[in-house]
């Protein structure tokens, strides 16, 4: 292995790391190579010395528990956990070890809920997800038969989740979206309205209900409703008939100085609590900011 590059040089000799891995542990200074900080580029010879403090390998867990974290808990029982995630909080990692997240604080704070359901991807115990920029309630299993039943409920669209919005424009009346959503193919990480089903692209049936409630000089307020929960189902559908969310630049919102964030919240959410079989519903606050953007001349 003469003359390798350093990185390569790795990924040979621990194969079951990656080499995105590789250069985390590098930027971290967690590799070091003959007393200095390891370069991915630069050569190993014979006689080298190569010191990894630190390397992600597959199978790692992919959630660090962060005890510092705080999480405001919204209700809580012996079975499951809802909690109010701030806007700006990524709900799972996406990378092993990512800081910052949403899981990392569960984990420290709940760790029981790590063991269920989605354990490899950073969502154990976590039923739904939100947006980064999204903030408000997200619903945490902290046992295996709390996990099944409420993601059952979930697949029925037998949950109802309850949003507030700000959207560029005035909405006069209520209405409803039913058009499909799928992946753009063009933009990743972006999704694309279906008006015409017989597509090619592989799309996911989408309803999303939508009620004004107040307005400011150029915006409206909604409380939105939906059962399904495609990536991005809010923010896409507003879009497609004229009404982007504040802040969502990646559906031709504005981003607003008032608050550099999406200007969309997970007030409530309606389930069957899987102790009693009795209808339960947590509430969260919406965030002061949300009327400041509405109110912005």
């Amino acid at each position: 292995m003469e003359g390798e590059r350093l990185d390569r040089f790795l990924c040979r000799y621990f194969p079951r790391t990656r080499r995105s891995f590789v250069r985390d542990a590098l930027a971290a200074g967690d590799i070091v190579h003959n007393g200095r900080p390891g370069l991915k580029g630069r050569p190993v010879r014979a006689g080298d010395r190569v010191l990894v403090r630190c390397l992600l390998e597959e199978g790692d867990p992919w959630v660090r528990p962060e005890p510092d974290a705080s999480v405001h808990v919204l209700a809580l029982t012996a079975s499951w956990v809802a909690v109010d995630k701030p806007a700006g909080q990524p709900v799972q990692p996406l990378r092993p070890g990512q800081p910052g997240t949403l899981a990392g604080a569960l984990a420290a704070r709940f760790p029981e809920c790590m063991a269920v359901g989605e354990t490899d991807t950073g969502m154990g115990g976590i039923l739904h997800r939100l947006d980064t920029g999204t903030s408000g309630i997200v619903l945490v299993a902290r046992t295996a038969a709390a996990w099944q039943a409420l993601r059952s409920q979930f697949r029925h669209h037998q949950v109802v989740k309850r949003y507030v919005a700000i959207v560029e424009g005035r909405v006069h009346k209520a209405g409803e979206i039913a058009y499909p959503l799928a992946h753009d193919p063009h933009y990743r990480g972006r999704m694309l309205v279906v008006m015409d089903p017989t597509t090619d692209l592989r799309w996911f049936p989408a309803v999303t209900e939508f009620q004004p409630v107040a307005y400011g000089p150029r915006r409206t307020k909604l409380e939105i409703t939906i059962r399904t929960g495609v990536t991005h189902q809010i923010r896409a559908h507003l879009a497609s008939i004229g009404f982007p969310i504040v802040g969502d630049d990646l559906y031709g919102g504005v981003r607003d100085a008032c608050a550099d964030r999406l200007a969309l919240h997970a007030a409530r959410i309606r389930f069957t609590d899987p102790d009693t079989a009795a209808p339960r519903e947590v509430e969260s606050p919406v965030p002061p900011e949300l009327d400041a953007l509405l109110s912005a001349d």
